[in-house]
């Protein structure tokens, strides 16, 4: 106040409840300094504005994963099953997530997922839906702690809904039904899905898609029910707040899987992203299902990836994991680091289901050694890629 020249109730200040954080307007350089200077500031980082121009904005924002196209798919690039012709992704068979079913289907296990949300047009993946064929005796629940506004300090919260199509592809990655109506299957396709809309896109350059993440761990990791929460989103430098909140969902016990990165218009070139590269979280990226390990075109690799997934054929070949459409009745594809985070969280769900009373590092230990380079570790690929049916047994 004094750096500023203002009285207390001019001072435009928001303070976060759990997290050792604080958003104030700032307009004297003066003011900043101090603040750097002060033994009782941790760190302090600029959020209320983007140094891009509002067009590379819109470039960027184009290529952040949004997608609510439904695709033709290619009938080889799945199988049936029951019931009713239900869909099956090629790359489930990759990792022996099918044979897994054997022993468990996810069930009583609760997945975090904090992403643009799950669309209210897809029926599969919200409420009047979500029990549907062999899928049954569980729960979806939708927040939304988003706030589309040009202006840092409003509190108009967006909703719940997907507006872009990613959210949806990850909630149907994970948790589709094992449905009556011959669409694709999720990997748990018998658990719990709490989805959260944080973020407006994949790439984490606004102040509130930043708030909105951070604040869906908080909320995540204050759930006694969620095990694991699955967050194919991130940046390429460290968000302070959102690194305070995954510490703090991390200290809940939570397992928490991020998107080593899928190369976008801004990110293309970067190596593994935030939160991605921190130690409280499991990245995992994608590879192609070729005999040598080759990272699918767009993914990130590096020594802080920890899993891989099959993503793509060979040499770029175009096939990616078909899941389900933003709207009812509708499938489409979709691939990168995104779809490989969902993935792997599905199959810890399936771990945690068969093995209830483990801790989160036994389940963790138990994908490592049912992974392709166990007891070893890849420079770029961590310990490769997981055999679901291994990791059941």
């Amino acid at each position: 106040m004094k750096q500023e020249g203002i009285s207390k109730d001019k001072l435009a200040l928001v303070e976060h409840e759990i997290i050792n954080v604080m958003d104030v307007k700032v307009e004297n350089i003066k003011t900043i300094i101090a603040l750097r200077r002060s033994a009782n500031v941790r760190y302090l980082q600029p959020n209320g504005y983007n140094k891009f121009t509002e067009t590379t904005a819109v470039l960027e924002r184009s290529s952040s994963g949004c997608d609510k196209n439904g695709d033709h798919i290619n009938p080889t690039h799945y199988t049936t099953i029951a019931p009713n012709n239900a869909q099956v992704s090629w790359h489930f068979d990759k990792h022996n997530i099918q044979q897994a079913w054997n022993l468990s289907t996810g069930a009583g296990v609760t997945v975090g997922l904090i992403d643009t949300g799950v669309s209210e047009s897809q029926q599969l993946l919200n409420p009047s839906g979500f029990n549907d064929g062999y899928s049954n005796g569980r729960f979806v629940q939708k927040y939304g702690t988003f706030i589309d506004s040009f202006w840092w300090w409003s509190s108009n919260y967006d909703g719940p809904h997907d507006k872009c199509g990613h959210g949806t592809a990850m909630a149907s990655t994970i948790a589709s039904p094992r449905n009556d109506h011959g669409m694709p299957v999720g990997v748990a396709y018998n658990s719990n899905l709490i989805a959260y809309r944080a973020t407006e896109d994949v790439l984490l350059d606004d102040y509130h898609e930043r708030k909105g993440v951070s604040d869906a761990l908080v909320q995540l990791g204050n759930r006694s029910d969620v095990k694991i929460i699955s967050m194919s989103i991130g940046y390429i430098w460290s968000i302070g707040n959102i690194s305070d909140a995954v510490k703090y969902a991390y200290s809940k016990n939570k397992l928490i899987f991020a998107a080593g990165g899928t190369s976008t218009s801004f990110t293309n070139g970067f190596g593994v992203i935030f939160p991605a590269t921190m130690n409280e979280t499991v990245a995992v990226t994608g590879v192609d299902d070729g005999s040598n390990y080759e990272r699918c075109e767009t993914c990130h690799s590096g020594s802080k990836i920890d899993f891989t997934i099959v993503m793509e054929g060979d040499n770029n070949t175009s096939k990616a994991p078909p899941v389900l459409g933003f709207y009812n009745g509708e499938r489409r594809y979709t691939g990168g680091s995104s779809v490989a985070t969902a993935t792997t969280a599905g199959i810890a769900a399936l771990v945690w289901s068969r093995y209830p009373s483990w801790s989160r590092t036994q389940v963790l230990n138990r994908l490592k050694q049912s992974s392709d380079f166990y007891p070893n570790r890849d420079g770029s690929f961590g310990y490769g890629n997981i055999d679901a049916l291994q990791a059941v047994q």
